[in-house]
């Protein structure tokens, strides 16, 4: 049997795809694509008389279904997620029913949104001195999340943090991010479209968040933190009384 593909189409520009998944895009039979979010771009990359379907219109059965109908007949399948598809691409179910059909099926990662927003912020998540870790969450909605992992909850360890599917929720996600330790005054950011033709980005505050968003409810990243900010240290890599495997530390 021929092997599924699932490819990550990357934030939204065009040249963001990777070079393996333009590949696999070129001589895919059957391209699967996420259409609410994947840059329809991208599919002019497929060949004449590839077959598309748009999964925003599917269930789960018939995403599977159209999968296996099309190796069945030998066809290769790409399945095209947006961004990177290990991160909110929901293909953990998908894997697991091509698993039980025998159908093998291989992971090509993707340019995911979050790097994307830092990007076009020209912002480093991991400051020396500031942060050196980043928390990818999101706020509850019609998808719970674990208690253990709400937004006040993560917000005690004061990190870098980049939420996923909350721009309609700014003003509890705000709140959630003040009870949990985020000063008011904290820096974040709405990257709306990271890397598309239209990318927007409103620079504002953790207590400015839901006033700022100028009509923005989807297709964003709310990013927080004092990454955003103007103080930090700088990297010990290359202070020159830091020896590495490269070089000495000078006197």
């Amino acid at each position: 049997m021929n092997t599924v593909h699932f490819v990550g189409a990357g934030p939204g520009a065009v040249d963001l795809l990777t070079l393996r998944g333009k590949s696999l895009l070129e001589n895919a039979d059957v391209v699967i694509y996420a259409g609410s979010l994947v840059n329809p771009e991208l599919l002019t990359y497929t060949r004449q008389g590839c077959v598309l379907y748009n999964s925003a219109t599917m269930t789960l059965d018939e995403v599977i279904h159209s999968i296996e109908a099309a190796v069945g007949m030998g066809k290769s399948v790409v399945r095209l997620h947006t961004g990177d598809p290990s991160l909110y691409g929901a293909i953990r179910e998908q894997m697991d029913r091509l698993t039980a059909l025998g159908i093998d099926y291989e992971l090509c990662p993707g340019v995911s949104s979050f790097s994307a927003a830092a990007a076009s912020l020209k912002a480093e998540y991991t400051l020396p001195g500031v942060s050196q870790t980043v928390i990818l969450t999101r706020a509850p909605g019609k998808t719970p999340v674990p208690e253990s992992e709400t937004i006040r909850a993560l917000a005690a360890h004061q990190a870098s943090m980049v939420l996923f599917l909350s721009a309609a929720l700014l003003e509890s996600v705000a709140n959630d991010l003040v009870s949990g330790g985020y000063a008011p005054e904290t820096p974040a950011a709405i990257v709306y479209k990271a890397s598309w033709k239209d990318e927007k980005i409103v620079h504002c505050t953790v207590g400015t968040l839901a006033e700022s968003a100028d009509g923005i409810r989807k297709t964003a990243l709310i990013c927080v933190g004092d990454f955003l900010g103007n103080e930090y240290a700088l990297s010990r890599l290359y202070a020159p009384d830091f020896s590495t495997g490269y070089r000495e530390a000078k006197e």
